[in-house]
């Protein structure tokens, strides 16, 4: 079996959630479900998975908003969208929403299963070369090796890997690195980057995997996976 991934699954229906975890989990993925946008939200920042199955129609914030968010702050993650809604015009919104792959309900196994081994073979030669940080022990492995990570690069690493584009402000840096706004240092925030720069060049070998962005904050440059 190809290395399993990480997934996903944001489903309000109790049993239905419950029956695509346990379906997932059964095929040897890491799978962690959710019934809402918010309860994901609210998951520690070391969580990054590399799928996501997501319900459209979900209670406070939607499917769609959820998935544009996803796309936005993931470009290479997979998303698959499930929903009762089938129509033409609902599922060019779930397309134009970022999902991969768009299925109706009531969903088929089978036909879950295919699409993720779709997705799977797009997503896993990104996920052979990306470096992969396993929070349990602040280990940050790559291509090259591996390295140990100081609790607040763990932290910066976790964050950057979820922002946006990859990218993070330097007020928001300084949160990462435990840092108010009164004690706020560049001088100290560029001094702990540039390690962690270096950390990560070892393992990765690339040359410059956090890039500096004049007057902006940090951009994270190569694939990361979080474990």
């Amino acid at each position: 079996m190809d290395a399993p991934l990480h997934i996903a699954v944001i489903e309000d229906h109790r049993l239905l959630h419950q029956v695509t975890v346990q379906l997932l989990r059964d095929q040897g993925h890491h799978v962690t479900g959710f019934f809402c946008a918010e309860e994901l939200d609210d998951e520690s920042s070391v969580f990054v998975p590399d799928l996501y199955v997501i319900d459209l129609n979900l209670p406070g914030e939607d499917g769609l908003s959820l998935a544009r968010r996803i796309r936005a702050s993931q470009p290479a993650t997979g998303i698959i969208m499930v929903t009762a809604r089938d129509s033409l015009e609902d599922r060019l919104q779930g397309y134009g929403s970022g999902a991969d792959i768009y299925l109706p309900k009531p969903l088929d196994p089978a036909e879950l299963l295919a699409a993720l081994s779709a997705l799977s073979r797009r997503l896993r030669p990104a996920l052979s070369e990306a470096c992969v940080v396993d929070s349990s022990i602040q280990q940050l492995k790559g291509p090259a090796g591996s390295v140990h990570l100081q609790a607040y690069e763990l932290r910066l690493l976790c964050g950057l890997a979820r922002a946006p584009a990859q990218t993070l402000e330097f007020w928001q840096v300084a949160q990462h690195l435990g840092q108010s706004e009164g004690d706020f240092s560049k001088g100290s925030m560029e001094v702990r980057v540039a390690r962690l720069r270096r950390k990560l060049s070892e393992v990765s070998g690339a040359e410059n995997p956090i890039r500096s962005l004049r007057k902006t904050g940090y951009r994270l440059c190569v694939p990361l996976l979080i474990d």
